[in-house]
């Protein structure tokens, strides 16, 4: 019998595993700082520009329940508690622009959601290496250009001496204005943000489309599925983590329909179908000086959006397993 038999199984010590971190003295994460600093700090910057550009603004959110004038304490003089929400749920004009910005998001998400998912489809089937890297080029090209330039290019297109309005007077019609008509404003808001966003948007589900196992194609090929059959039961399922994670994230901005297009594209005459919650706070709160207003509908609007995501994220959770959080 040797040594290592004889001894009682309470004396034998178990040796410390070398790659296991021990917390005793607090030290292992100066250790783990010291030893990876270098990507630690490249999380400070955006850490940074969180704290400093999203949650310190928060504090600000106390205006919404404090009567603020402009000069004076930047939280308020005085405590007037819901008195702004109040205002707001009886004034006519905000429900005209509460429901503006829901059908605009709604119309947005209906269109600028499902496309890109088409798209990437269909470059995907592109075989010809050139003609795939061109048609990439072209869809994505409208993002990288200014809100500003694509308000610009809308406006020239559709101006009254414009090409539109070129084409329908050659082809026997009546010029139309249509940036002063608000019947019209809806259709070119979406129409501009469906080419501008739409290629950009197809850049991850062609990612996507790279995981997916190419012996599933192979299987399916043999059972005798179809194209589209192949599509549907193969490419559509190994893309829906990603298409969920970006549904959840397009519903948590639904109500922040896009603030900058819609201000320069809209004007008096189209506020009836244009004028959004982000305007209606903007021309509240600084142009017209009440801060306090555009306090409470800002807080009003992200309250929904929060609750918007959370239920979104809880509902995909429990339905089709993938989820934020």
């Amino acid at each position: 019998m040797t040594t290592a038999e004889t001894l009682e199984p309470e004396t034998i010590k178990e040796r410390p595993d070398p790659g296991r971190r021990t917390s005793r003295g607090g030290g292992s994460w100066r250790r783990a700082l010291r030893r990876d600093w270098q990507l630690y700090s490249l999380a400070l910057l955006p850490l940074l520009f969180f704290l400093i550009f999203r949650y310190a603004p928060m504090l600000g959110n106390i205006i919404a329940f404090r009567k603020f004038e402009p000069g004076g304490d930047i939280f308020g003089e005085e405590w007037v508690g819901l008195r702004y929400v109040r205002m707001f749920l009886s004034d006519p004009t905000f429900w005209n622009v509460f429901t503006n910005t829901l059908v605009l998001g709604g119309l947005t998400l209906l269109f600028c959601f499902p496309l890109p998912i088409v798209l990437a489809l269909l470059l995907n089937e592109v075989r010809n290496r050139k003609m795939k890297r061109f048609l990439q080029s072209v869809t994505y090209l409208p993002h990288f250009l200014s809100i500003v330039v694509v308000a610009g290019i809308v406006m020239q297109f559709l101006s009254l001496d414009g090409p539109v309005n070129q084409i329908l007077q050659m082809a026997g019609g009546e010029p139309i204005s249509f940036m002063q008509r608000p019947e019209w404003f809806r259709t070119i808001y979406v129409s501009s943000e469906i080419w501008q966003t739409v290629g950009w948007g197809t850049i991850l589900y062609l990612a996507a489309l790279t995981t997916i196992d190419e012996q599933l194609y192979e299987a399916a090929r043999i059972d005798g599925a179809s194209r589209w059959r192949q599509i549907w039961h193969v490419t559509l399922p190994g893309i829906r983590p990603t298409a969920v994670t970006l549904l959840i994230l397009n519903i948590g901005t639904f109500m922040a329909v896009g603030f900058e297009k819609v201000l320069l594209l809209y004007n008096p005459l189209t506020y009836p179908t244009g004028d959004v919650i982000s305007t209606y706070v903007y021309r509240m709160g600084v142009q017209s000086s009440n801060m306090s207003y555009a306090a409470a509908i800002g807080l009003f609007e992200a309250l929904i959006g929060l609750t918007l995501i959370i239920s979104a994220n809880v509902i995909s959770k429990r339905t089709v397993g993938t989820s934020l959080w």
